[in-house]
């Protein structure tokens, strides 16, 4: 079991994104997940750099496999144009660079004025995506006429020696039973025993789990707390709504109803290294093969970074390799 660091795009603008990649590779984490938005959720995370541009950055100050977590190929952007975004990613990491997918959210797919398909569709999208990515990375030309995609004798000429994995995310069954039919592994934020049996049930037998989760480091617990109650209100949010809003100013909305003792609850925050371990068991228990943790609250005190991998590094790496 490997550990990781979670790039929030939608938090930190580009050049912390590449401080903090370095300083994982120093501390000992070993890969990235880097997040695809248009939109930050709310107005207080206050960024959103192009995840390609960030990509390619980051493969020129660190050797750490990159992941997105996740893309969507389906609106937005074309596959087609994912397709070359991801073989140039590969290249740029000589092959350590997994695309991770997803069927998106309206926050950043209804920026082209495109209507936001209902969940079924999503997902019937995101299969015939991968098909077409897929046939792009063989090198040949394409013509592709399906349900949701026209792609009309196009052809990539910058290809990596193998084709990206493509791994899937999935909070639901229909998605993970996608992921388990089409995918080379499976994302998830959850360390949820049912979902993953349902990924390698549906074919997923074999296949890398990648996690991820969210911390809160600090010094003062209570400063902590109201840092991510204040930058990641999200994580308070129940069900299909992040699925649905359209904007920041609707996320912060909705965001009014998280409280801080729902936001204490759901992630470890401040300094009591048992509450960060304690957040890590479920996913060793769940027998995930990457995990990676971001930490909330560096954009808004600039020390944190670094308190939190010397922290990570120091006392909360060592004791969650023994779990791993």
């Amino acid at each position: 079991m490997k550990i990781g660091y979670f790039l929030s795009c939608e938090e930190y603008g580009p050049d912390s994104l590449l401080q903090q990649a370095r300083l994982a590779e120093e501390a000992g984490f070993e890969s990235l997940w880097i997040s695809d938005h248009f939109h930050p959720w709310t107005e207080e995370q206050g960024n959103s750099p192009f995840v390609w541009s960030m990509i390619g950055a980051i493969s020129q100050v660190t050797s750490l496999p990159i992941t997105t977590a996740v893309t969507c190929p389906t609106i937005r952007t074309h596959p087609a144009v994912v397709a070359q975004a991801a073989a140039t990613s590969a290249v740029l990491t000589k092959g350590n660079f997994v695309l991770g997918l997803g069927s998106g959210e309206a926050l950043n797919e209804h920026v082209t004025g495109a209507r936001w398909p209902s969940a079924p569709v999503r997902l019937e999208m995101l299969e015939e995506s991968i098909e077409v990515m897929r046939e792009l990375w063989s090198g040949s030309a394409v013509e592709h006429h399906g349900t949701h995609y026209t792609v009309e004798d196009a052809r990539l000429y910058t290809l990596s020696d193998t084709p990206p994995p493509v791994y899937v995310s999935g909070f639901g069954p229909r998605a993970t039973e996608l992921a388990g039919r089409v995918a080379d592994g499976f994302i998830t934020l959850e360390p949820g025993l049912d979902l993953i049996a349902k990924f390698r049930d549906a074919g997923g037998a074999g296949k890398p789990v990648h996690a991820g989760y969210k911390v809160c480091w600090g010094r003062d617990e209570q400063t902590a707390i109201d840092t991510a109650h204040s930058m990641w209100p999200n994580e308070g949010m129940p069900g299909e709504i992040v699925q649905t809003l359209y904007s920041p100013k609707q996320f912060e909305q909705a965001a009014a109803l998280v409280t801080k003792d729902a936001i204490a609850s759901g992630m470890p925050c401040g300094p009591d290294l048992d509450k960060h371990v304690d957040a890590f068991k479920p996913f060793a228990e769940a027998d995930v093969d990457v995990v990676h943790i971001a930490q909330i609250g560096a954009a808004r005190d600039a020390t944190s970074a670094e308190g939190f991998f010397e922290f990570y590094r120091d006392q909360v790496l060592p004791r969650l390799r023994e779990l791993a």
